[in-house]
């Protein structure tokens, strides 16, 4: 697990760099367009490619992929699974370039379509927002074929053990955006030009994402031919895609009810819940993200080699690692939720009201951050096994969940009714897929996982009420406004960590074995280096 545990480590780091740019990003965009209409409208027009992106790349063809990859290379060694990895691209290219090209035609005949809703008591104001988000749409729908291959490439790299390339390619995308934001500042066009230029960079970015991994698998041999062939692997990928690209679908639908309904609330619901999601996202994309990249074609490995033993002790050990770093940041993005938002996002076009709005709709998803996390992972563990049916069966619950909290809780609290709602879905989800995982494979139930809960939770508890006294402490600073916030950044949240982690060492917690014998690896390496030679 050691060599697992340095992957790790690669993939955090680089997907640290990914994931700081995007939170740039997103900082950039808030200051440009703040919670306005177009600001919703372009949220809601980039989450339809990215939610194709779901059914058919990162999500359901990466699941079958990796773990028929893996097969493929441990029988018919390299030449075989670049054979393979021919075939998945070329039909990807075919099937997102056909459905990119329908998507793009009924968006641009959207003002046909919404018309056809006006007798349906649909607000005008919502009909507006929806129209503006299709005329988006038109434009950034071809970004879905470039992310979608490079999430076959990705994780094509990720089975033959690289991980740092595809995991900085979003450092692309988020370059571009920033880029083409910065040119749209400089020349001082209006917002409208400055939205298309936006789009404009999401387009280079998708491209430069495919490009980079796609560079990879070339230096490793890998040579890009167009082959439709359908043999028995691609016949294998696609009876698991079946299942997953269903749940996707349920999960598309899912976003695209939520995305409706915080359209028909007010012009800023959407723009809140992204930027909320997003900064909700960090610790999933810096640890989760990098945690089931790793283990994912690890624990494959160990269920096409049928060593169950092994499949569960590293199963248990990547979701220990999700629990101990996702557990606290749920605590402290709740509990310092405000000045978070403020310092972040709180500039430009984004006003201290769009703050009051934001920031208990992100204290309420930080809550569901642990369950997103645990779902991350858990998926893997089905998706080993090549058991792609309870995905969508937990998928199903979640929306349902999701549909009715949401339809509720939105008459009452608004926006932040709309994240309870998700928070719930996720927790569902997380209880559904454990539940029927532990049935599948009583060795991979969370009954090893509870002595380590108990003590993270009990850590992550105290950290939480010491976080919340420097916090109010700090009102006492002779700063106020974003100083006070940065210094409450700076210096509570790492001691809050520090706190933590000294809890967790008094605590035991399972796995520090591993670090101790880790850091004294690099306290003997750093002492040979420093001793003179004899």
């Amino acid at each position: 697990m050691s060599k697992s545990l340095k992957n790790i480590s690669v993939v955090a780091t680089a997907t640290v760099a990914s994931r700081v740019l995007g939170l740039v990003r997103e900082i950039f965009t808030a200051a440009v367009f703040g919670t306005s209409a177009l600001a919703s409208a372009f949220v809601s027009a980039f989450t339809l490619p990215n939610l194709f992106r779901r059914l058919l790349g990162e999500g359901a063809l990466t699941a079958a992929f990796v773990p028929t990859l893996t097969e493929e290379l441990e029988q018919r060694q390299r030449a075989g699974a670049f054979v393979l990895v021919s075939q998945v691209s070329s039909w990807l290219l075919v099937v997102t370039g056909a459905i990119v090209a329908a998507a793009m035609l009924l968006m641009a005949n959207a003002e046909w379509v919404l018309a056809q809703a006006e007798g349906w008591g649909v607000a005008e104001e919502t009909l507006r927002r929806l129209l503006l988000g299709a005329d988006l749409a038109v434009i950034l729908f071809p970004y879905m074929i470039f992310v979608c291959l490079a999430a076959a490439f990705s994780a094509a790299c990720q089975v033959l053990g690289r991980f740092t390339e595809p995991a900085l390619s979003p450092v692309w995308l988020n370059l571009s955006i920033l880029a083409a934001l910065g040119i749209g500042a400089w020349w001082a066009w209006d917002l409208p030009e400055r939205m298309h230029l936006l789009c404009a960079g999401v387009l280079i970015g998708g491209f430069l994402q495919m490009a980079v991994p796609a560079g990879v698998l070339w230096r490793e041999g890998w040579r890009p031919a167009f082959d439709l062939g359908y043999n028995d692997r691609v016949r294998a990928i696609v009876r698991l895609m079946g299942p997953m690209v269903i749940g996707s679908a349920i999960y598309l639908v899912n976003m695209a009810v939520s995305r409706f309904l915080g359209l028909s609330l007010n012009d800023s619901a959407a723009a809140i819940i992204n930027l909320a999601t997003r900064v909700m996202e960090l610790p999933i994309g810096v640890f989760t993200a990098a945690i089931a990249t790793v283990v994912f074609p690890l624990i494959a490995r160990h269920a096409a080699r049928e060593e169950w033993g092994r499949l569960g002790e590293d199963y248990h050990k990547g979701l220990r690692l999700v629990l101990v770093l996702n557990v606290p940041a749920a605590v402290g993005l709740a509990v310092l939720s405000e000045p978070i938002v403020r310092l972040l996002f709180q500039r430009g076009a984004f006003q201290a009201s769009d703050t009051q709005l934001m920031t208990p709709v992100l204290a309420v998803y930080a809550l569901g951050l642990p369950f997103l996390s645990f779902v991350t992972v858990a998926l893997r563990g089905f998706y080993a096994v090549k058991d792609t049916a309870t995905p969508v069966r937990a998928a199903a619950w979640s929306f349902v969940v999701n549909l009715v909290l949401s339809l509720l809780l939105m008459r009452w609290f608004s926006t932040v009714g709309l994240a309870a709602a998700g928070t719930a879905a996720v927790l569902v989800q997380a209880w559904y897929l454990q539940s029927r995982l532990s049935r599948r494979l009583p060795g991979l139930g969370f009954g090893p996982l509870w002595p380590n809960l108990v003590k993270i939770a009990v850590a992550s508890a105290v950290m939480g009420i010491a976080v919340w006294a420097g916090w109010r402490a700090s009102a006492w600073l002779p700063v106020v406004g974003r100083t006070r916030d940065l210094v409450v950044v700076l210096a509570v949240i790492p001691a809050g960590a520090a706190v933590y982690g000294l809890l967790l060492w008094l605590l035991r917690i399972e796995g520090r074995t591993e670090l101790e014998a880790i850091l004294n690896r690099v306290r003997g390496r750093r002492d040979a280096a420093t001793d003179p030679a004899p």
